[in-house]
């Protein structure tokens, strides 16, 4: 696993105004920008939820593309790591990845803008588990539509 310094898109209890954004990333961020991973199913935890990818392109999650000062940006991932239960070798209850994600600050824009930000989806075992027995969140949106 790398660290480049990439932003993340949160998609759950590190969303604004959600239980771990103030601990995590308040103070923390340049930006912060409704945003969308396609390709993708929302899941419930339960309490919190859990991304499993998705080959229907129409699947979407929503969230924030969280932008964090370049000076805090090593601390918060090595915290975010920690909380996500995110290991090297893949076997945590998250994954980290580099993925894309579309900006969504204006549905009514000509064009969005693409970006590559860390994800943490489903670890290998929770995917599993959520492909066998799945917990969807139809609207995408754990903060709104659950």
């Amino acid at each position: 696993m790398t660290d480049r310094p990439l932003p993340f898109f949160v998609y759950g209890t590190l969303r604004t105004g959600q239980r771990n954004h103030s601990h995590f990333l308040g103070g923390r961020c340049v930006r912060i920008e409704p945003a969308v991973l396609a390709g993708a199913t929302l899941h419930e935890g339960p309490g919190y939820p859990y991304v499993v990818t998705d080959p229907d392109l129409g699947k979407q999650v929503h969230g924030e593309l969280i932008t964090v000062r370049p000076d805090e940006f090593a601390q918060v991932l090595a915290a975010l790591d920690e909380l996500e239960g995110c290991r090297p070798d893949g076997t945590g209850l998250y994954l980290r990845l580099p993925l894309p994600v579309t900006v969504a600050a204006d549905p009514a824009a000509a064009h969005s803008e693409r970006v590559t930000a860390w994800v943490y989806l489903a670890g290998r075992d929770q995917a599993a588990r959520l492909r066998a027995h799945p917990a969807p969140i139809a609207s995408g949106d754990w903060t709104g539509g659950r």
